[in-house]
This record gives structure tokens, sequence and C-alpha cells, in this order.
């Protein structure tokens, strides 16, 4: 890969490696603070040597290497460090202290380098020591690579907040001598649904980014639905139960099959009903009905399994008025019933606009003004002013809409909103 190739591709090369590095690196030392440390050092000379020297041609390899010296170097500071303090203490040993060996990575250690450890981080990430809401922001951090920001937008959390509780999930994690290995069949069930919320929530940002000039991070997105894969291909082959890794794998795949149709020429965001469906993944449909047919036949029913299912009757529509919504809000009746999530609340209230009229909509909307998880969320006000646009009410609808604009740190959805508030203020003659 040449330097120019880099540009534009090798952002999305470190996201991609980056798991994959830590991965190896906390294997060798067993250390998941440190090791994350080092790794980000790696990833930064990646960035700033790659452009002029070219990507390497064993890219992780090296990412591998840059993090172990960076490792070796800090153990060894931190041994230095340490006599000199028994010197001043008059505590030193008469014996000196082992010497730490060189990161070997030649041919006896090219199977570190060539593994890819994501899945154990995945799940060693989802250790019961820590608090569910941690675990999946530590997840979040280490495998999916989002920032603290994105990760706060995730929970509906402040930044300061979400900061906190990654560092005391990576403090407890390097307390509790976690080994680096896969779990066994008991442990890997009782972390399956942590390990399930971060890939959905990865697979979420990538597929409508919170923040920046981007609708899509195809890499996060992607990488969601790798991992997906290889948790359902872990289980079903283990015997282990699967439904809801299929139902969640059957969702990504029958929502990333719209993203090609999602964005105009310049990138602006076009909704679902005036998307072109000529352009929808149809082999992604196939296979995401495929697995929500199979999933939901098994018996015992999930919340991503009912996720599927609604994606799929939306995907299954030939055109927007031949969508079954009456369908849709049953399933999101169910879905709700599982979930006390303000987000099904919002999906639940545009289906039954959709069936009862915009009336219906908006009264189940008012329970979620108390919610302090939607208190100023952007959704809230852009699915507001679209029901009371559907209402007639266009005046109110533009300042939902202008308000809903202002919420949100993503430029697409900025712009998208700003547009139909305008439009909404001066429509034409």
């Amino acid at each position: 890969m040449t330097a120019d190739s880099l540009d534009f591709t090798g952002e999305n090369l470190l996201r991609e490696l980056a798991p994959q590095v830590l991965g190896a690196v906390i294997r060798r030392f067993r250390d998941f603070s440190s090791a994350e440390d080092a790794v980000q050092e790696a990833l930064l000379a990646a960035a700033v040597q790659w452009p002029d020297q070219g990507v390497p041609d064993n890219p992780r390899g090296w990412l591998i290497q840059v993090a172990a010296r960076r490792m070796t170097d800090q153990l060894r500071a931190n041994m230095a460090r340490r006599r000199r303090e028994a010197v001043v203490m008059q505590t030193a040993q008469d014996s000196p202290s082992p010497a730490l060996p060189e990161p070997d990575f030649g041919d006896a250690s090219r199977n570190q380098i060539d593994r890819d450890d994501t899945l154990i981080l995945l799940f060693m990430c989802c250790h019961p020591a820590l608090s569910r809401p941690s675990a999946i922001a530590l997840t979040l951090r280490a495998v999916g690579g989002l920032t603290t920001a994105e990760i706060a937008n995730a929970f509906l959390v402040p930044e300061a907040t979400m900061a906190q509780r990654i560092s005391r999930a990576k403090q407890r994690i390097k307390t509790s001598g976690v080994p680096f290995d896969m779990p066994s069949v008991r442990e890997r069930a009782e972390r399956l649904g942590a390990v399930l919320h971060v890939l959905y929530l990865i697979f979420n940002e990538g597929y409508t980014s919170s923040i920046g000039t981007d609708l899509h991070r195809s890499d996060l997105s992607n990488e969601a639905i790798r991992l997906t894969r290889a948790v359902h291909n872990l289980l079903s082959s283990s015997g282990e139960g699967a439904g809801e890794v299929a139902g969640l794998l059957a969702l990504m795949l029958l929502t990333d099959a719209r993203r090609p149709a999602r964005t105009g020429p310049d990138g602006e965001l076009i909704p679902l009903a005036e998307q072109d469906r000529n352009l929808w993944d149809r082999k992604a449909i196939t296979e995401g009905i495929a697995l929500v047919t199979a999933t939901l036949s098994r018996g015992s029913i999930g919340p991503y399994q009912l996720q599927a299912a609604i994606a799929a009757v939306h995907d299954e529509a030939a055109r927007t008025e031949d969508t079954d919504w009456p369908q849709i809000l049953a399933l999101y009746g169910l879905l709700k019933r599982m979930s006390d999530n303000p987000m099904v609340t919002l999906n639940h209230a545009i289906a039954a606009a959709m069936v009862h009229g915009p009336a219906a909509g908006l009264d189940l909307l008012r329970v979620l003004d108390d919610d302090q998880r939607m208190a100023g969320h952007h959704r809230l006000a852009a699915v507001r002013a679209h029901l009371l646009e559907m209402a007639g009410d266009h005046a109110a609808a533009s300042g939902h809409y202008l308000a809903a604009a202002n919420r949100t740190a993503s430029v697409p959805e900025r712009n998208y909103l700003t547009t139909q508030a305008a439009r909404l203020r001066n429509p034409a003659r």
C-alpha cells in the first residue's frame, strides 16, 4: 500500500486493527490499562509515519511491535524507579533485578501477530467484575474505538461522567486479574447480553454517526457485522443458544442494506420514505430475512429478533406506501413490553401515527418529556416535528425541527433538519 492510498484508507485501517493489536499486547503483557496506552501511542506513530513512509507489508505486526516496545520501555522505567526508591529507603536487594526480554516478533511469535484476539477482548471487557454499563462503555472504547463523547451520546449521559466510568472500568479490570482467554460456555452465557449490546451500539454509531460531517462510518458498521457474525459462528458451532445473536446479525444486515440509498450525491441525508429502494443491497436483505425467519421459529423471542422482524417488514415493502404499518405497530408493542428504552417508545409513536394518525403518536411522545434520558435529545424533537407536520401544524413543526437541528452534532442530520424547518417556513408557492 502506498503513502497516497493511506490518505483515504489509513484511518479506517488503523481503526480496524486497533482492537486486534490491543488483544495481542494484552495477551503478552497482561495489563489492560497500560496496553491500551501503548497501543494508542503505536497508532499515533503510524498516523505520523505511514503517510510519508507508506503502510508496511504487515501493518498489524508493525503496530504490535511498536506497542510492545512501548510496554517494555515502561516496564523498565518502572523497575528503575522502584530500584531508586529502594536505594533511598535502603532496602535494595543484593541480587539484581531480572532483565526484561526484548519483544521477539520473529517466526516463533508469528502466530501472535497473525492471530485476531478481538473476540477474546470483546468477552473480556464484558467481564462480570464490571457493572454492565461500565463493561459496555469499556468495550465500546477498546473494541469499537469510539471516543468518550460518542459513548456518552450512546448512553445519554454527560461526557465527563462517561470518562470517569471508563477509567474506573479499566482499573477494575487491572485489579481483578481477568485471564486473557476465551471464557467457558457458562461464562460466555453470562456475558452475552453485554456483548450484544456493545455490538449493537457500535453498529448504530457506524450506521448513523452521532458526531461529524459524515452520516455513515462504514468501518464501524462493517466491524460490528464482522464481530456479530463471529459470535454467531462461535455459539452455533458450540451448540449454545444463538437466537438473539442471529436476531442481532439479521437486524444489522437488514438495516445496513439500505445504506447505499441513505445519502445523496453531496452526502445529504435521505429519509427512509424517500429512498430509491432499487439501491438497497438485496443480497444482505435475503440473508437477513432468512436469519430472522429461522430464529423466530425456534421459540423464545428477544428484543433483537423483534427489531430484526421490524426491519424485515420495511425491507420487504417494494414501495414506501406498501409498508405494513399495522404489523410494525404490533411488533413495537411487543418490544415495548420487553424494554424501557426510550428509543423504542419513540419508534412506537411513529408507528402509531402511521396507523392511527399523528394525534395518537403525539400522545405517546408525551411520556418521554419527563424521561431524563431524552431531555434535550434531538431525536425526540425531530420525531415530534415530523408528527406535527403530519397533523398540519407547520409553524410548531418548524420550531421543533430547528430545536432538533440545534441539538445534534451530526452535520448531515443538522442540515436535513434545518432544511425541513426552512421548507415549512417558506412553502413553495
